[in-house]
């Protein structure tokens, strides 16, 4: 690559680390890419770390040795977090969003790539410092949830199915009970799509009860894989502890109250924001 002005190295630079979150790049890498002296390449660096840590873009790990380099690490603050949620909230707030069942529509909020990108930052920052090897979630609504948050921990997205696919081979089926309606669901994964002892994040869009996040974690359970932590985007509000199905979770908003008469909804923070929550 041709040598370039320090300007136009610093924003190849971080468009370079922006698009390779958590992999560990070598010094040498971008000495030799620029043509340009480690000493040279450290003082980029420097600048670089200072302005993803001041506007709060993420982390700049550095690593010394031989074998030793640079890596990206995504972060949102919790003040970031919380700002980006009341936004989503007001969205969600919008009477006409409700449907039979108390449920809210959130198609469109989901169909965002930008809002769905950082609730994806938010969820990686959240989960980063644990050992994960896919994000996992039940089709479909979850999925740009899922591929946003894959794509700030730079792994692998696992789907799972309603129904088996022939175009995916065997596959492991379980039946589980919706926390919702207490119906008899089945969800299908392929024996291809996740490796033994996988370590797993589940995320998905909307939580009442945790039946779906249930029947993930018993289906994990014939891969013999960890589940590393759960995330959503919304829960349900005034879901008795005794009928919660999934204790250990993350929720970024909760639908605090619905009426249906007057169409009011109320949205609040959800338990990631609950005072003394360290995750």
């Amino acid at each position: 690559m041709k040598k370039l002005k320090r300007s136009a190295r610093l924003v190849e630079m971080t468009q370079y680390l922006l698009a390779k979150p958590h992999v560990l790049v070598p010094l040498t890498v971008f000495a030799d890419r620029y043509a340009s002296a480690k000493s040279s390449i450290s003082e980029d660096l420097t600048i670089i770390k200072e302005v993803f840590e001041t506007e709060g873009i993420g982390e700049l790990h550095t690593l010394a040795g031989a074998a030793g380099g640079v890596k990206f690490v995504p972060k949102m603050s919790r003040e970031g977090a919380l700002a980006l949620v009341n936004g989503v909230c007001r969205l969600l707030e919008q009477p006409e969003r409700l449907l039979p069942g108390g449920y809210l529509y959130m198609s469109d909020i989901l169909g965002q790539p930008a809002i769905m990108n950082e609730i994806g930052r938010t969820f990686a920052s959240v989960f980063g410092d644990r050992p994960i090897d896919v994000v996992m979630t039940v089709e479909t609504k979850g999925i740009p949830l899922a591929y946003a948050t894959a794509a700030h921990l730079n792994i692998p997205v696992v789907i799972v199915r309603r129904d088996p696919k022939v175009t995916e081979g065997s596959s492991v089926s379980i039946n589980y009970v919706s926390g919702s309606n207490k119906r008899i669901h089945t969800m299908t994964l392929a024996r291809r799509a996740l490796k033994s002892k996988a370590n797993v994040l589940i995320v998905d869009d909307f939580m009442r009860a945790g039946g779906t996040a249930r029947g993930m974690i018993d289906l994990l359970q014939e891969f013999e894989a960890t589940v590393q932590g759960v995330g959503v985007l919304v829960e349900a509000g005034g879901v008795d502890e005794e009928e919660l199905l999934v204790d250990d979770y993350v929720s970024l908003a909760r639908l605090a109250h619905v009426d249906p008469k007057t169409r009011e909804i109320r949205m609040a923070p959800g338990n990631y924001f609950e005072e003394g929550t360290n995750l």
